[in-house]
């Protein structure tokens, strides 16, 4: 199905881990050599483990990055309910939430797959994690108490003690929420800030953090329109402009971004192209060219596609594609941007798509491979 909008343009701008080496040893830069291209690459699926139907820990497949078929590889079990994952900058070590009442973040190392421990995010229901571009420090965010949680990584990829835990306090919820609920943590582009998006608060936090400590100081917020409930924000390659989805009232934002100070100024709503629909949109994507944005819909269960213009400052929907399954949670590209995988929670499945990235085109890479509740897939 397809729509149209009208432009809108902002101004610009746990247990200790095992074999841990001391924490302020540097973690190993380069990146294992890639296979050519057309052989299997990893993808890895997080899950529910205590949900009905559910994983039994972190699914293990394979895709062809030529076709995008993919196939099962097994689990790799001992991490329970991880619903959100990230891999090391080089490559070496692959981390999970543990979306649990009592929180935690999980460090695997990939060559062997051996769980390399686990640490308390100090929180509830962490539902986001990111690694700092320099390696050094793991990011993560705690969905049931409003929370954002930072642990050092050492030069063998494993965690340690949390360095620091802020929690999103002020301003008040927003309408329909009882508290704070950090949804994402992440670093801008220029990697001078980390950004919290709060769905809780209707606030995306800026903090600064300190490399060498691994502390917060919170420099800036911006407010959305109350109700909003922003979920995940994502950034133009160009690091001006960014772009937010608002899961509460089904609409996305564009975002100016100014690097010196970390402020973040959100522009207008702009549609999901939805309908009617009951939708709660979840994560969004900017193509590393920077011409297209893809969107997930959770309830329209498609992908809404977006031209970029004016240098990252306009958003402008194409229209929508069916996502072959039922509530597209997360959806991420292959590292090549070639390929696009959507998880869709309530069928179980993972599609994926051919991106054309000269036109923003979408094309469906065959049947959806069977994954138990779909929450995050991380292809590598």
């Amino acid at each position: 199905m397809a729509g149209t909008a009208a432009v809108v343009v902002v101004p610009s701008p746990a247990a200790p881990p095992v074999d841990t080496p001391p924490a302020d040893s540097e973690p190993k830069a380069a990146a294992p050599p890639r296979e050519p291209s057309g052989r299997p690459r990893p993808l890895y699926l997080g899950t529910y483990t205590s949900a009905d139907g559910g994983g039994t820990g972190i699914g293990l497949a394979a895709y062809d990055p030529a076709t995008g078929r993919i196939t099962g590889a097994g689990t790799l079990p001992g991490v329970p309910d991880p619903s959100y994952l990230a891999v090391h900058p080089d490559g070496r070590t692959l981390y999970a939430v543990n979306e649990r009442q009592d929180g935690g973040v999980t460090a695997v190392r990939l060559v062997d797959r051996r769980v390399l421990g686990t640490w308390s995010t100090g929180g509830a229901g962490p539902c986001h994690l990111s690694v700092h571009p320099t390696g050094r420090w793991l990011l993560s965010a705690n969905y049931g108490s409003g929370s954002v949680t930072v642990h050092p990584i050492d030069g063998s990829g494993a965690l340690g003690e949390r360095t620091d835990l802020v929690t999103h306090s002020s301003p008040a919820p927003g309408p329909g929420q009882q508290g704070p609920h950090a949804h994402q943590f992440l670093t801008s582009p220029d990697g001078g800030h980390v950004l919290a998006v709060d769905l809780g608060t209707d606030t995306v936090y800026t903090y600064r953090l300190d490399r060498a400590e691994g502390t917060l100081t919170e420099v800036a917020r911006a407010h959305t329109r109350p109700g909003a409930g922003p979920r995940h924000l994502t950034f133009h390659p160009g690091g001006r402009y960014a772009y937010l989805a608002n899961e509460v009232d089904d609409t996305v934002a564009v975002c100016a971004y100014d690097p010196k100070t970390g402020r973040l100024t959100i522009g207008g709503p702009q549609p999901t192209g939805s309908g009617d629909a009951t939708n709660y949109p979840a994560q969004i994507l900017v193509t590393a060219n920077g011409a297209y944005a893809f969107l997930a819909n959770r309830g329209h269960n498609s992908l809404a596609r977006y031209a970029v213009e004016a240098d990252g400052a306009r958003l402008r929907l194409l229209g929508t594609v069916p996502v072959g399954g039922d509530f597209p949670r997360q959806i991420a590209f292959s590292p090549d941007g070639r390929l696009l995988f959507a998880a869709n929670q309530r069928s179980g499945t993972v599609s994926a798509f051919h991106v054309d990235t000269g036109s923003g085109d979408l094309r469906s890479a065959g049947e959806p491979f069977a994954s138990p509740v779909a929450v995050c897939a991380l292809p590598l």
